[in-house]
């Protein structure tokens, strides 16, 4: 099915999570383990569902505080959105008020930084900035500083803090939104997959635009996705390929560590093999997995690429059907919300 409005369903407000679960594999998870058969558990339970041998591919990137309020050089008040890194201090931002900002606007955020817009993106309709910043600093730093983690907008009233919004792995600053799947990972979790001979290994998507944005055409085929950054380094192949080839399942945690593993097989022309650089694969139903067994995911907005990805894996009737059960049984819903478990038997 390839109509935008056959991935739409509705959600009522209140199933929205508006913080997360305490502790983190509190939450539930709703695990389809056949073509035809799914039961319900907690995330904690995960080492029963999983194998022995199984390899869970986790994405390692941390949020950066990427919203930022300044001011133009006449006092009005500025919110801007950090996208996506360019070269030499050179960032995509999504500007507030952006009708207000031609090229060469300048933005102060302290006595000491300060940007510049100098670019329209046209396909975001954000603005390129180039940041000043000052000898021996780095962006990164100062945005510790200055910046807020930005939590997506249907969150509205969450008290949680900055750190319930990173996973406890999370290392290579670089996201703009988390890859929510993993919030829900503890150290003791990770201990006791450990312990069953369940291993992981990490890839990196800096989560970005192209995750969150909307698809806006009726026929998603169309759709374009805008490029996003990974990173599959060497141990994570040669892991994976040890793992297939002693019978091993390939568990990705997240539709983001889906895309940095499939997305690297695109670019490289089906082959996986480390690779560095941008991807901007679309999955949607009846794409051919070439890497990805299985997958831990959240539930996901109504007509998101995400969703697509999902159905791809299990059929969209399928997964609009569970999504109605996941309500009807009060599962909480997005960033901070419940998880499902997509065992490799009910991919079809």
């Amino acid at each position: 099915m390839a109509s935008l409005s056959s991935y739409d369903y509705e959600l009522p407000t209140n199933a929205i999570a508006q913080t997360p679960a305490v502790p983190r594999d509190s939450s539930r998870l709703l695990i389809i383990d056949s073509q035809d058969h799914y039961t319900h558990g907690f995330f904690r339970d995960l080492p029963h569902w999983l194998k022995k041998g199984d390899l869970l591919i986790l994405n390692d990137t941390r949020v950066i505080p990427a919203r930022l309020y300044g001011h133009k050089s006449t006092g009005a008040a500025v919110e801007i959105l950090l996208l996506e890194e360019g070269e030499q201090d050179c960032w995509l931002a999504l500007v507030r008020p952006g009708k207000r900002f031609p090229d060469g606007a300048e933005i102060y955020f302290s006595d000491f930084l300060m940007a510049k817009v100098i670019e329209r993106d046209e396909s975001t309709g954000g603005r390129w900035l180039q940041f000043e910043i000052p000898v021996g600093q780095s962006l990164l730093q100062l945005l510790e500083k200055f910046g807020q983690v930005p939590l997506p907008p249907y969150i509205t009233s969450s008290s949680s803090e900055p750190s319930q919004y990173q996973t406890v792995y999370a290392s290579k600053p670089g996201a703009v939104a988390a890859p929510t799947a993993g919030l829900h990972f503890t150290e003791e979790l990770l201990a006791k997959l450990a312990a069953k001979g369940i291993n992981r290994a990490f890839v990196t998507l800096n989560v970005g635009v192209g995750t969150f944005r909307p698809v806006e055409v009726e026929d998603i085929k169309s759709h374009v996705m805008h490029q996003e950054w990974i990173g599959v380094p060497q141990e994570t192949v040669e892991q994976i390929e040890a793992t297939k080839a002693r019978g091993g399942r390939i568990i990705a945690v997240g539709t983001t560590s889906v895309r940095a593993l499939e997305g690297a097989v695109k670019e490289l022309s089906g082959t996986l093999a480390p690779f560095y650089g941008k991807t901007d694969l679309f999955i949607y139903p009846g794409y051919k997995w070439q890497v990805v067994d299985g997958l831990i995911t959240n539930f996901h907005l109504p007509r998101s690429s995400l969703l697509m990805l999902v159905s791809a894996m299990v059929g969209r009737e399928r997964l609009l059907a569970l999504y109605q059960e996941a309500i009807a049984s009060q599962y909480r819903f997005y960033s901070f919300g419940d998880a499902m478990l997509i065992l490799p038997e009910a991919v079809i």
